[in-house]
């Protein structure tokens, strides 16, 4: 009798402890997300970088640079989505990032430029001579913030809903220079709402992930600026009260800003990054503001490891001379990392440098979800990606030609992107 009793007193016991940790374990599979950022601008003020050559001096700024962070959780699944306002960030600085952050996977860290021709040189572009300007100092200091931004995000993880949209843009913000309506108009948005708390129903952070090549105000004239992206932050901040953050897509092959003025000319001030920047912000919110609340989403990160053959002379040059040991120690290959996300009805796929967009147009249409995101200029930025059919095919490629890995790396990213989709989506349940 006196066990019996001692059995079910057990078992009472069990099942008060299991009522009580119920919240807390329902609480640990729902998804999570946190949000940061930091400034990065120079001060003293240092040359700002618009590509391969010395980096120009800058006598004044338009806007501040910075690192925003977005961390995602899930159960024992983590990852984190950054933007740092530099025209590329190599694997280089990100693994000095990766290495000061010990609660995520280094391989679930996905470090994306905003690709604005206004910020310092982050590749120490070597010239004739094998000598650069980048300041290192600087660099170094940009991946402790970034990593800072990332652990605060992980200390600031909240339970969130999604809203999830992809649709085309409106005005005039971008269009092909070589081809005007060779180029992708379609905007994908992603918001985290909170779900609890005194904030619960607010907008946490919005991410907006566009192809536009944000070089209004360029690197010549000794300015330094996050360009048309910071105006999209301030605007989308003001409106919604959360964190902005920008992840660029394939915009290559020149998949730029739409500033063109009536008589030939462009617009090349910060009026026209604001214009361009705030017409993109009122984009994306009204894209998302119909979406629809996804509750307790799903959430999948993987990872693949990807070599390219490095055949362009210059790009041998650069990898070669630059003090950040990037590729082979010949300069004839280079690894780098392709993520994919699944994210509610999200999937995204990295593109370590500026896909073409009829890369970026197949990418869309093969993913089997019903929003895709392409991060570009994510990990890595390895110069323009074409494929073997558009390689030095026309004149107006040939600079393109000239700064890519070679006429192969469009056929193995997409090869090996499609792979990685393939392997690791699983449909909606």
């Amino acid at each position: 009798m006196k066990v019996k009793q001692y059995l079910r007193l057990g078992e009472l016991r069990l099942l008060v402890l299991f009522i009580l940790l119920s919240p807390l374990i329902s609480l640990s599979q729902d998804l999570m997300a946190g949000v940061a950022k930091r400034k990065i601008t120079p001060e003293p003020l240092i040359a700002v970088s618009g590509g391969v050559g010395l980096p120009q001096a800058a006598k004044k700024k338009e806007g501040d640079l910075y690192i925003r962070a977005m961390v995602f959780a899930k159960g024992s699944i983590k990852t984190a989505i950054v933007s740092i306002d530099n025209l590329g960030w190599p694997a280089a600085w990100g693994d000095k990032t990766r290495a000061l952050v010990n609660r995520i996977a280094p391989e679930n860290i996905l470090i994306g430029a905003t690709h604005t021709h206004s910020a310092p040189d982050a590749y120490a572009f070597a010239d004739e001579n094998g000598n650069h300007a980048a300041n290192m100092d600087y660099l170094n200091w940009c991946t402790v913030q970034m990593a800072e931004a990332i652990n605060e995000a992980m200390d600031r993880l909240k339970p969130v809903h999604l809203k999830i949209a992809h649709e085309k843009v409106e005005g005039k913000i971008a269009y092909n220079y070589y081809a005007p309506q060779l180029y992708d108009p379609r905007c994908a948005v992603l918001q985290t709402i909170n779900a609890s708390g005194k904030r619960k129903g607010t907008i946490q952070a919005t991410l907006t992930n566009y192809a536009v090549h944000p070089e209004v105000i360029g690197n010549k004239r000794g300015i330094l600026s996050p360009d048309l992206v910071g105006p999209l932050h301030e605007r989308i901040e003001k409106e919604t009260g959360g964190l902005s953050i920008f992840m660029n897509g394939a915009l290559g092959g020149m998949v730029t800003a739409d500033n063109r003025l009536e008589n030939g000319k462009e617009a090349n001030d910060w009026e026209e990054c604001q214009r361009i920047g705030f017409l993109l912000a009122d984009e994306a919110l009204r894209i998302i503001d119909k979406a629809a609340i996804q509750n307790n989403p799903d959430l999948r990160v993987a990872s693949t490891k990807v070599t390219f053959p490095v055949a362009s002379v210059m790009m041998q040059h650069i990898l070669k001379n630059s003090p950040l040991g990037m590729g082979s120690k010949d300069g004839t290959s280079i690894s780098t990392t392709l993520n994919y996300i699944q994210l509610g009805t999200a999937q995204m796929i990295t593109i370590p440098g500026e896909a073409l967009p009829n890369i970026g147009y197949y990418l869309k249409r093969k993913m089997p979800g019903e929003h895709p995101f392409l991060l570009g200029l994510t990990n890595d930025a390895f110069g323009y990606i074409l494929t073997k059919e558009d390689f030095n095919s026309f004149d107006r490629y040939q600079y393109i030609s000239r700064t890519s890995l070679g006429e192969k790396t469009g056929e193995i990213f997409v090869n090996e992107a499609l792979t990685l989709i393939n392997k690791n989506h699983q449909p909606k349940k």
